[in-house]
């Protein structure tokens, strides 16, 4: 399936990348546009792939990597559709089921945190590895699970974003997580750094105190990781991130104040930098997350 083209769509909560090719090595195209409602988004991205069908020429399948939460489950009579989300407006778009009627070609959907886990599995830093994780941290926060080779699914996709965790000594700021206010999501994403500092998070300063308490969240969260799912390594993307890089090393610092000595566990103890680490796919994680969604469809 290497050498057919593949359509992917990374529906972010702020906005969607349109991405058309093969892999990381062979990208045709790639197109964003604003994620605004519903209609108005898909509509938009619907128009790109009829234009990608008909030059350079039809791809085979579509992967769709979406933000949460979706229902994946696929016996669900809204298999595919979004359910009780931040986004305005979203809640209940029948994602899949829109470009399913729309295009005559195979469609697969997961979450987004799932399929830039997928793409680094397959082309970036997690190759090898048969259990990782990737969290984004952005608009949202998520975190895709990969254990034995197998994306985490039960009766849902995790949601540990929305993890409720031990606050910082002292904050009692309430969080803008429109469903449990100071859960990970709600005290360390985009929105809720803008919320808290009257500022968009990427033009925030590095000495800020408000990075103090969304360092404290991340690593609440990097722990909660190494504690259930025991992966061998985090990675970790999105906006915030890729804006904010000396997040890294006082995530990594504080993850290991946090763990506070326990499980000795060689990645973490000797290799933190490694362990605790940029996506190797870099701002493209996401959008070659669709690829990845598509080119496991079996035509």
């Amino acid at each position: 399936m290497s050498a057919t083209l593949l359509a992917g769509v990374e529906l972010g909560g702020t906005k969607c990348v349109c991405i058309l090719g093969t892999g990381p090595d062979d990208i045709r195209a790639r197109i964003t546009v604003p994620t605004l409602d519903p209609d108005t988004t898909l509509d938009s991205i619907a128009a790109i792939i009829q234009k990608w069908r008909e030059q350079p020429g039809p791809p085979v399948a579509l992967g769709v990597a979406s933000f949460g939460p979706i229902d994946l489950r696929r016996d669900s009579p809204t298999y595919g559709c979004m359910g009780a989300t931040p986004k305005h407006g979203w809640a209940n778009a029948d994602i899949a089921g829109y470009f399913t009627r729309r295009f005559a070609l195979p469609v697969g959907i997961t979450t987004d945190v799932i399929g830039a886990a997928l793409a680094e599995g397959r082309w970036g830093d997690a190759q090898g590895l048969s259990d990782y994780a990737y969290i984004t941290v952005g608009t949202g926060i998520g975190a895709g699970l990969i254990v034995a080779g197998q994306s985490v699914f039960g009766c849902h996709h995790p949601e540990v974003g929305h993890a409720r965790i031990v606050r910082a000594p002292g904050d009692t700021w309430p969080g803008n997580c429109p469903f449990h206010g100071d859960c990970i999501e709600g005290l360390a994403s985009g929105p809720a750094i803008e919320a808290r500092s009257g500022r968009p998070a990427g033009s925030l300063e590095s000495d800020s105190p408000v990075w103090e308490t969304v360092v404290h969240a991340l690593a609440q969260l990097n722990h909660l990781l190494v504690v259930t799912a025991a992966p061998q390594r985090i990675l970790v993307g999105g906006g915030v991130m890729s804006a904010q890089p000396h997040l890294f090393p006082r995530i990594r610092r504080a993850v290991l104040e946090s763990l506070n000595g326990y499980l000795h566990i060689p990645q973490v103890l000797n290799d933190i930098d490694r362990f605790i680490a940029p996506p190797g796919l870099g701002t493209l994680a996401g959008p070659l997350g669709a690829l990845a969604i598509a080119a496991t469809i079996e035509l």
